[in-house]
């Protein structure tokens, strides 16, 4: 599931002040990568409620988003490749094991058919 996108209080003044500079809404809204409801919404409480209008902290940026969910994927992966040589390398030393203790030929195909 994906959670909502927040936006910070400076990234909302910012758009509500293009928006009011005469910016065409459809144009801001892709530039910005948000919805047209959004800045209206946003205009709305800036004018109802002046500079309490966006109190929380919001949350980063789309692309901070990715690139973190794009870490944790590597560190995940990391984790998974360390788990397989690990289990490969305990492969190989069974191997070997068996092999020192019944001698090569077990280890080969048979010739013979």
């Amino acid at each position: 599931m994906v959670s909502r996108r927040k936006f910070t209080q400076e990234f909302k003044l910012a758009a509500v002040e293009r928006l009011r500079a005469g910016e065409p809404v459809g144009l801001l809204a892709r530039s910005l990568e948000v919805n047209r409801e959004d800045l209206y919404r946003w205009q709305r409480a800036l004018e109802r409620y002046g500079a309490r209008a966006f109190p929380g902290v919001g949350q980063k940026r789309a692309e901070e988003t990715r690139v973190a969910e794009l870490e944790r994927k590597i560190g995940q992966q990391v984790l998974e490749i360390d788990f397989l040589r690990r289990a490969l390398q305990r492969v190989e030393d069974e191997r070997r094991l068996r092999a020192a203790s019944f001698g090569a030929s077990s280890t080969t195909k048979s010739s013979a058919k």
